[in-house]
This record gives C-alpha cells, structure tokens and sequence, in this order.
C-alpha cells in the first residue's frame, strides 16, 4: 500500500494569481516565472537538533526533522488524525485485544541497502527497551513479545489490552531501525523513509536527499534542505529574498499580514497538537500547595496572551489533551479569569506578596508570552521575576532532566501526551499521579466507550488539581512560494511530512 497524499491545498485565488504573476526570486522561483521547474526546497525552521538520534535525546527537533522522512513505523496518523498504514500494509486485532499481527509492504530498503523484514521490527521494538534513555520509551513497556511469523509478518504480544499503543508506534517510539544503522544515529541515521541525510551542519541547515530506490510514492523534488533560524525576522527576510522557499511553524505571527495579500505566497494556518504550557513545579514551594497553583491559572487572562503575544493565532485549551483526539473534554472555563479569586487563594494558602523564579526558554512564543504573563501575575500580588535559559541545551539540562525550576513555559509537541506528562511523578512537573494512575490503567485496557470515559475523568482530575496550565494551543503557520505544494496544514504529530512535496 502506497502512502496516502495529504496535499497544502492553495486557494483558489491564490491559485488564479499564480497563473499571472508568477513567484518571487529565489531558489524557489517555480515554473511560471518562465524558468524551469525547481528540483529543491529549502524549508525555515527554529530549534535546531543538537544531534540526530532521538532515542537518548529528548526534544521535538529531532523527530521533527526525521520522522516520516527518514525513519518510518509500520503506521503514521494523517492530516485528520487517523492511524492508517505504512510500513505495515495492513494489521489484525485478536479477540483478547492483545495481539497485533501486521502484514508488513515487500520490497522496502533501508537506506543503507539494507532490506526491511519482521526481523528489523522486533529488533527496533526490543532496542526500546533495552536502549532507548528518553521517557518516550516507557510507551513500549506494554509489549510482552514481538513475534516473527514470517519475513512478511509480525505479531506484537501485549501483557495487557491498550487502546494507546497503536497510537504510540505512530510516533517516534514506533521507528523501524535496522541493526547495522544504529551505530552512529547522532549523526549518520538510517531508515526506511524517502529521504536520506547528506550533509547535517548542527545550529544550521540539514539536507535530505530523495531516495531512489524508495519504495513508496517519491517526493516531487530531489533534495530538501531544513534551515534553522532563531530570529523569526530572519525567517521572514529569507523567505522574502528567496533564500528560503517555505516557513514552517512561523513564531512571529505579527509578520504574517506582510505576505497575506502578496499572490507570491500562500498563508495557510493550520492547528497542532502543541501546547504553550505554563508548567508549575509540583515538587517545590510555592507550588507544591494546589491553592496557589489554582492561584496562578486564575490570575491569567489567557485569551489576552493570545492577542497580545501572538497576535490572536492560537486556541485555548485547558490541559495537553486537545480538539483532536477522541476523548477531549472542553474545561476552558474551570479556571476563568477572576484576579479576585486568585487573590481570595493566595491570602488562604498564605501566600501573598509571593516572588517566583520564571524560567523562560530562548525561544519566540516564550519571549512573547513571559512579559505578559509576568504582568498579569503582578496584579495579584505575585512577582515574577524572568530568568532567561539557552534552549534547547540549558533549558533540557536544567528544567527537564534536574527539575530545578519553579516555574516555566515550553511549547509541548508530543501528540497525545496528557499521560507522558501528568501520568509520571518523575517527569519535570511532578504530579502526584497517584490519583489518575489507577483510571488511566483501567481506561487502556477498556472497551472503546470505557476508554473515553477514562480518559475524560483524567482530564477532569488534572484541572481539577491545577497541575499545570496551557497558555493556548499553538498555531501552524505554514507560509509557502506559491508554486511549492505538500506542505502538511496541520501539525498533528511531530514530523514535519515532506513525503508530498513538489513544485507546481
């Protein structure tokens, strides 16, 4: 089975504009500007890996860059959200519901040659647990057994039912490695995608190059260069001089009315499943007391936030469970905007006058926000005072791995990571799971409606606690050259999908 499309679908006047005016200068000036048709793209982006190999470095760079294009799973969720096939052509449930069995498409390659079997799924799903450092890999703790059937099959034993797990191998914990390509995976890595790295300069550009013997449907272009950029002015200014031909998860949405009406380009704002987080340190004071927690969220006007530091792009959602998944709750409005409250909690937690540490990571949302934020915590009567960290090396050091942080802001990627987050008393947060852990092992291994409810209840106790809050749900802004097609809409998982890029 071949990989289904999911085009960027221009509009209609966009399209019409095309057809007279022609793109802008550049690298990506397409065929009606009377040259000939581009063979490359060069895609801006921020955040740049710090090294290539996802299974012992946290963070979404790296998966960003490589899932989909270089590593592959047996299956990948859609522009809709869906789980539908792709290394694996199709798969079977067994009435326990605790054994996949996957048929997987003949005639893959790894890049290095090498060709792809059962034999590579069973060693990728058992490296997980034996190699992988992240806390990605307790989503493979579930597998009991991986099953060689045949070199065309495979049948994946699970110690209990979970309604997560298929999900879960959509995401990096599902990439299919062959074992002579894991020896240098922070710089050489080898899958089974449509691209292959060619050149990787760290804090600056990666370049993939389309794969001839792919087995599925090849990209319309020849080679891919990702550009990374931390001033979003800079993005904006390449893209606008040609040294760029699409923006990608644009961080300055101020900047988007510039290209708007210009037919040299295509906006396009699609949603995600990334959420600006403002995360409280449960561990420590003063946040170790929920009254004060339940202060915070209280004191914040977060549809402000949106307006002022991102110029209205985003929406609001009240825990790392979004509009996308099956078993999202709108609980917008437990935590109102009511200063009178907020100050009504820190009077009885005996916590007024309080002055924090803010952790804020170098990046273009947390910049926009943090002042905001500082503000509106101020009229309350806590005082917040910014502490600015390198992102991603110090902020990952020193907030995530040491949790030595009171309070911060970072933009959460991972697809449906309610439970990597809140489910895990060791993760940065440190929520006390105590209370969910019990409904959340018995809502994966539920029938579909048990699930649900399940995981709406987890939600629920999750606000209900003030674990943490969502500032809003973060945009994808996607702008494009016109000609330049295949640029995924919406931001669903990590990997950018540049399987359907092409030049009109």
């Amino acid at each position: 089975m071949m990989r289904r499309k999911t085009p960027l679908i221009l509009s209609a006047a966009l399209a019409a504009a095309l057809a007279f005016t022609g793109c802008s200068a550049g690298s990506g000036g397409g065929a009606s500007d009377g040259g000939a048709t581009p063979t490359t793209a060069k895609i801006a982006l921020t955040a740049a890996p710090v090294n290539l190999d996802f299974t012992t470095t946290a963070g979404a760079a790296i998966p960003q860059a490589l899932m989909s294009n270089v590593y592959e799973g047996l299956v990948e969720v859609n522009q809709e959200g869906e789980i539908v096939p792709l290394l694996a052509k199709d798969w079977s449930l067994s009435d326990d519901r605790k054994t996949y069995t996957f048929t997987l498409n003949e005639g893959v390659t790894f890049s290095n040659g090498e060709p792809f079997t059962a034999e590579d799924v069973k060693f990728s799903f058992d490296r997980v647990k034996s190699d992988w450092t992240t806390t990605l890999a307790g989503k493979m703790d579930v597998v009991d057994e991986v099953e060689v059937v045949s070199d065309t099959e495979v049948a994946v034993h699970l110690s209990r039912p979970s309604n997560a797990w298929l999900f879960d191998i959509a995401t990096p914990v599902g990439a299919i490695f062959t074992p002579t390509g894991v020896d240098d995976l922070a710089n050489t890595p080898v899958g089974t995608g449509p691209y292959e790295v060619s050149a990787w300069t760290q804090g600056q550009s990666l370049v993939l190059d389309t794969r001839d013997d792919y087995w599925g449907d090849k990209p319309g272009v020849e080679q891919v260069t990702l550009q990374y950029f931390a001033d979003a002015t800079a993005t904006t200014n390449a893209l606008r001089t040609g040294d760029v031909d699409a923006i990608v998860n644009l961080q300055a949405p101020e900047l988007v009315s510039t290209f708007e009406e210009d037919p040299a380009f295509s906006v396009v704002s699609g949603t995600s499943s990334g959420e600006v987080s403002l995360s409280l340190n449960n561990r420590v004071a003063p946040f170790d007391d929920v009254r004060v927690r339940q202060a915070v969220l209280h004191a914040l006007d977060r549809q402000a936030i949106i307006d002022t530091a991102w110029n209205g792009y985003g929406s609001l959602t009240a825990t790392y469970v979004t509009p996308l998944e099956p078993y999202y709750v709108d609980l917008n409005d437990t935590y109102a905007y009511d200063p009178d409250k907020s100050r009504e909690l820190l009077k009885e937690a005996g916590a007024e006058n309080l002055d924090i540490t803010f952790t804020v990571p170098t990046r273009p949302y947390a910049q926009a926000v943090s002042e905001i934020v500082v503000s509106q915590l101020a009229e309350v009567g806590i005082n917040a005072t910014i502490e600015s960290s390198e992102f991603p090396a110090v902020w990952l050091d020193e907030v995530f791995t040491n949790h030595d942080y009171q309070m911060t802001t970072v933009l959460a990627v991972e697809a449906r990571d309610a439970l990597t987050v809140f489910n895990n008393p060791d993760y940065y947060i440190g929520y006390d799971n105590s209370k969910i852990a019990p409904i959340a092992a018995e809502a994966d291994a539920a029938d579909e409606a048990g699930y649900l409810a399940g995981m709406e209840k987890i939600q629920r106790q999750i606000v209900d606690d003030a674990a943490s809050g969502v500032l809003f749900l973060f945009p994808n802004i996607v702008i494009s050259k016109t000609g330049l097609q295949g640029l995924p809409e919406n931001a669903i998982v990590e990997a950018i999908d540049l399987t359907d890029l092409s030049w009109q």
